[in-house]
């Protein structure tokens, strides 16, 4: 195979890996995850321990204390904080910055573990000890339900049905219901009956204490099939709860009573719920739908959306679903917004080329800055680097550095090529000269943001994609200067005569003075070191 050859199959390889990263890239854009700001994990935990009666120096010195101990075992630990309370103790937990959104989970179980082996050393009547590590969900939809004229348990009963089905919606992690006004059955004792009958409390007290539990009857052998026997007499409603018996302890009085002829039984809602929720005005229960991690909350949005409108054919009439937030919307118009401003830094970055570097090679430096950023949304994709704010802002930070290396390319080949040089002979002297340094150049400047991405606090964290888009885009620039580039030269820019050879191409006015200023940078190296210092 001769060189000639050996040329056209190179170009034709950089051809067909060109257009792959055009049309891959366009694909993997749209197969992005799509957040309005980056996720990031909340490391703290709480330590709920109830010791019912215990004063706030007994639940620290007998519970408080006997955890924290325990819980200082931890080698992820950062540090500690407590509060002892009359009857309760709560411990705040803080991991180490260095555990992530996916090393988090095992420290949890750990914690945990040491937790549940420490309940044997508390006090009796204190525990059990409840660990809450799940504090980092966000709500991207927060919904609302209301129905006039409805009651609401009924409104309760819809949402249910709501909650069962959008969970199968795409990327949703969980729903959770709000504003729910829990029912109870009221008992309300009358005193004076009580007292003509011989009740006292503790016997109506024991008495509902035994009723509606579950218990083993046995089976019934059949052949060879072992049937069970359920009992019956459960109570089914509020009304039933009055043909309770109550047996008197009062000595002499052996006779039954119903529960409705010393108590006045009746049904309602928690006197104190923990939360109340109203839209408009109207009493309403709240749906919070979070996303899975990693999960595209467009997508999730979209998939909502589609299954809420095969459900609400079916809600009561009145029954009304309001939106309160709808982070999809705010993530599309956020998105689109950087978007629209990631297109006008490309364009404002092709015209300034288009001015200094002439049509042809500003067409190919921009050409090549397009490639490259539809290359970079390939690895985005491949390492799963979520799209918000942060990684197109990185984008938008890099443009000006992502035609560096093509510029110079660019530049020496055309030099070449006017001076009469072959295309492939330009090619391989300007890659074979820069290649290496520009290699240099990306990497200290991929260097420059290495802090954000190797920084194991929130920080870090947070901006860690800003780190990650600009190494992927800058190591690919250098990838496309010194194939696509080189390719892109040789095809569109005119070859000169080598009669041309002798002109040179930088006896220009501003390239005599900049060659003065360099001259005498390198001759005073020392005095130049001190002033850059």
């Amino acid at each position: 195979m001769n060189i000639a050859e050996l040329s056209i199959r190179k170009s034709t390889i950089t051809w067909v890996l060109t257009i792959l990263l055009v049309v891959v890239g366009y694909q993997s854009f749209f197969g992005l995850a799509w957040l309005e700001d980056p996720e990031f994990t909340i490391k703290d935990a709480i330590i709920m321990t109830p010791y019912p009666g215990a004063s706030a120096r007994e639940v620290e010195e007998e519970v408080t204390d006997v955890l924290e101990k325990t819980v200082q075992q931890l080698g992820q630990l950062k540090y500690i904080e407590s509060r002892s309370s009359r009857g309760m103790s709560q411990i705040k937990v803080k991991m180490q910055d260095k555990y992530d959104k996916y090393a988090l989970p095992q420290v949890w179980d750990e914690l945990r573990r040491k937790v549940t082996d420490a309940q044997t050393s508390l006090p009796p009547g204190a525990g059990p000890s409840v660990v809450n590590d799940d504090f980092g969900d966000v709500y991207g939809i927060y919904i609302a339900i209301t129905g006039e004229g409805y009651a609401s348990k009924e409104i309760y009963e819809f949402t249910k049905l709501l909650q069962r089905e959008l969970l199968h919606a795409t990327d949703v992690k969980r729903i959770d219901l709000y504003g729910v006004q829990p029912e109870e059955i009221y008992v309300e004792m009358r005193r004076d009956k009580m007292s003509e009958l011989g009740i006292s409390q503790q016997d109506i007290y024991d008495a509902l204490a035994a009723k509606n539990l579950p218990a083993s009857a046995g089976s019934i052998t059949l052949g060879r099939e072992y049937i069970p026997v359920n009992p019956t007499g459960e109570f089914e409603s509020e009304k039933e709860f009055g043909e309770l018996l109550i047996s008197p302890r009062v000595e002499g009085r052996d006779r039954l009573v119903y529960l409705r002829d010393v108590a006045e039984i009746k049904r309602g809602y928690l006197d104190s719920p923990d939360t109340i929720i109203r839209f408009d005005g109207k009493p309403a229960v709240g749906l919070g739908i979070s996303t899975v991690l990693g999960g595209n909350v467009v997508s999730m949005g979209e998939s909502l959306d589609e299954k809420l409108s095969e459900l609400l054919p079916q809600a009561p009439l009145g029954m009304d679903v309001n939106i309160i937030a709808y982070q999809p919307a705010a993530v599309t118009t956020s998105i689109n917004g950087f978007l629209v401003s990631l297109a006008q830094a490309v364009g404002i970055v092709i015209v300034v080329l288009l001015i200094f570097m002439g049509l042809r090679s500003g067409m190919i430096i921009g050409t090549i800055l397009l490639v490259t950023i539809a290359g970079t949304f390939i690895f985005m994709d491949l390492m799963s680097v979520t799209l918000e704010r942060i990684s197109l802002g990185a984008l938008v930070i890099a443009l000006g550095m992502l035609v560096d290396n093509a510029i110079v390319v660019t530049d020496g080949m055309r030099v070449k090529m006017d001076q009469g040089v072959k295309a492939v002979t330009a090619a391989r002297d300007v890659v074979g000269q820069t290649g290496v340094p520009l290699l240099g150049a990306t990497v200290i400047a991929v260097l420059a943001f290495a802090a954000i991405g190797t920084s194991e606090d929130s920080t870090g964290e947070y901006c860690r994609t800003l780190f990650s888009v600009i190494l992927i885009s800058l190591m690919l620039s250098w990838v496309t200067a010194v194939t696509c580039t080189p390719l892109f030269c040789a095809t569109f820019l005119k070859q000169g005569s080598a009669a041309a050879g002798g002109a040179d191409p930088y006896g220009g006015a501003i390239y005599r003075y900049y060659r003065g200023l360099l001259t005498f940078a390198m001759r005073r190296r020392w005095l130049t070191i001190v002033v850059v210092v």
